[in-house]
């Protein structure tokens, strides 16, 4: 048998699945605690222990990949020139590589700046600002400002080109990596060499920093964070492979405890007719919705979604349904047991995906000039995408997956979103999406084959069965 071992070093847990690489299929799953904190063998050995006893033995693997969101994940603070553009887009290339972003700054760093910086504890700083040949001045300063700094994180630069040689004077031995600037041109995003950059920093020096490479000797790599990995396994399976029709554009939504990531992988561009505003948008794009957490965050999504429409769709009284926000808050890894705990939980991944996918899309509004009223258009436009996916245990646990899901989907009392209109529902069942993403840059075929088979439709009937059965 030719098989992989496909690692999520996880906040809480360490998951894994052994894949059949010619038969695509999972052979097994186990998982076992983070213990990042103390020991990350610890809990290593014992998800493979369970691994084992799923399996009932364990192959010999030809690939032990890993990616890893444990200790917090990958912190970013990025820095650019103007907010709305500069800083925008270094704030796109974070996210997309997969980067927990605890902060944004724009034009001149003060010491205020600089303080708060160092209370949020980045474990990279990405720093751009001008366009090429544009404003150096800004970005010069910064990277004086950060070296004189108590700032010890490694500094990724993707700035004016032109002031590149200067930055990097300036920051010495700071800084790891000179790549391509963010905004070569106005209104041009250029973030794939960013990304790129940020993802071997993780490689090269969070994972010793975070003390997940004492658990070397079970994988061969830790290969990128693990929402870049699952942005990877979106983007093999909207694209395809010579060969291997993919899905198409898509929308892949993640509600969690902490957070409600949302990942799209389609241009997104305006219908003809109408006019784009403001900076283009990336294909490949993810969100990090931190304030719509279903655990970490409940009572602020619940508040975000609005107390008495939260109750109505959960059934509750809003008596009750507050002093069961306040048991997940106050116990952030209970999962529900009783009828009511259930149908809340149904609620909060209801509201989640809601809220998530509206920020996540763009939205269009008419603006009326001299010569009459015209359509403009913010953001992406999703309302084409041909599939939406479902990932997480949320989703997965849900007895109506299919309920939650479909928040995705346009809505008639918010005309102007741009939501997805008449896509395909579909669940990643056996949470393989951050596997494929690992697995794409060696074995591509299996990886996409592994992906497109384990994807669930969820249709009525789905929702109708599995509660059933629940």
């Amino acid at each position: 048998m030719s098989a992989a071992l496909l690692i999520d070093f996880g906040s809480t847990y360490t998951k894994l699945r052994a894949v059949d690489l010619g038969k695509r299929r999972i052979i097994g799953s186990g998982q076992g605690p983070s213990t990042v904190t103390t020991d990350i063998t610890i809990g290593m050995k014992l998800a493979l222990a369970d691994l084992e006893r799923h399996c009932g033995g364990l192959p010999r693997f030809q690939h032990r990949l890993a990616s890893s969101s444990a200790a917090g994940g990958l912190r970013m603070v990025t820095i650019g020139l103007v907010r709305e553009l500069t800083a925008e887009a270094a704030r796109q290339a974070a996210l997309g590589a997969g980067a927990k972003l605890v902060g944004t700054f724009a034009y001149r760093l003060n010491a205020a700046d600089l303080a708060r910086i160092l209370e949020l504890r980045p474990d990279i700083v990405l720093l751009a600002g001008g366009t090429d040949g544009g404003n150096a001045e800004v970005v010069l300063h910064n990277a004086a400002a950060l070296a004189a700094s108590a700032l010890e994180c490694p500094i990724v630069y993707a700035g004016n080109r032109d002031a590149a040689d200067q930055a990097r004077a300036r920051l010495g031995a700071r800084l790891v990596a000179c790549t391509g600037n963010v905004m070569p041109e106005f209104n041009v995003l250029d973030i794939e060499p960013a990304r790129s950059a940020i993802r071997q920093v993780f490689i090269d020096r969070i994972v010793h920093a975070k003390g997940i490479d004492r658990a070397a000797a079970e994988f061969d790599s830790v290969l990128m964070p693990t929402p870049a990995a699952v942005l990877e396994g979106a983007r093999l399976l909207a694209d395809g492979l010579p060969g291997t029709r993919g899905l198409g554009d898509l929308l892949v939504v993640d509600p969690g405890g902490a957070t409600t990531d949302v990942h799209s992988i389609a241009a997104g561009g305006p219908a003809p007719g109408v006019i784009p505003q403001g900076l283009p948008e990336p294909r490949v794009k993810r969100t990090v919705e931190g304030d719509l957490g279903m655990r970490h965050n409940a009572a602020t999504l619940a508040a975000a979604a609005g107390l008495e429409a939260l109750a109505r769709d959960a059934g509750l009284e809003p008596g009750r349904m507050s002093e069961l926000l306040l048991q997940f808050g106050t116990d952030v890894e209970r999962l529900p047991a009783s009828a009511e705990e259930v149908a809340l939980d149904r609620a909060l991944a209801r509201a989640a995906v809601r809220i998530a996918v509206r920020r996540h899309c763009g939205t269009t509004e008419t603006v009326y000039t001299t010569t009459g009223p015209v359509t403009v258009q913010h953001g992406k436009d999703l309302s084409r995408v041909e599939a939406v996916i479902g990932t997480g245990g949320a989703l997965v646990g849900s007895t109506e997956p299919r309920a939650v899901l479909g928040m995705a989907l346009f809505d008639p009392a918010e005309p102007l979103s741009l939501r997805p209109r008449a896509p395909r529902l579909l669940l990643d069942r056996e949470y393989l999406l951050y596997a494929c993403g690992l697995l794409q840059a060696a074995e591509p075929q299996a990886a996409l084959e592994l992906a497109l088979g384990h994807l669930a439709v969820l249709d009525q009937e789905t929702d109708h069965e599995r509660a059933r059965h629940a």
